[in-house]
């Protein structure tokens, strides 16, 4: 049996994978505040994930592992998004250095949280494996 096989850590596996794409695009618009024509990106994750979890799909009963696995969703991951419908200095360029720092204040403590979480959780199955 995988320990960190479970869905909740496959999770966020994902999600520590999409904030780390996050980082780099935001250092990336970072380094480019002042290049001219430059369209800032973005990484869009979590509302797809929501999306996915709202969504009401019927899966198939598996009466042996063996089996298709019938109308599962798709695991979304993340997607850069660029946007080229702003526009905030005269050379063209769409990036708020103030926009873009707080957005890498709150990806770095999103990013935190995950890695305290699945600090706890392989902790807790550290404990149960060991007993102490």
């Amino acid at each position: 049996m995988n320990i960190l096989n479970n869905p909740s850590f496959q999770l966020m596996e994902r999600s520590l994978d999409a904030s780390t794409l996050r980082q780099k695009v935001i250092a990336d618009n970072i380094a480019n505040v002042d290049t001219p024509y430059f369209k800032r990106s973005e990484v869009k994750f979590e509302e797809l994930l929501q999306q996915e979890m709202n969504g009401k799909t019927l899966e198939g009963y598996r009466t042996d592992p063996r089996h298709f696995v019938i109308g599962r969703p798709a695991q979304p991951g993340p997607q850069i998004i660029q946007d080229n419908g702003s526009m905030i200095n005269n050379n063209l360029n769409n990036v708020d250095i103030d926009y873009e720092m707080s957005l890498m204040a709150k990806n770095q403590l999103r990013y935190n949280v995950m890695v305290q979480e699945i600090n706890n959780q392989i902790k807790q199955a550290r404990t149960a494996i060991g007993g102490k």
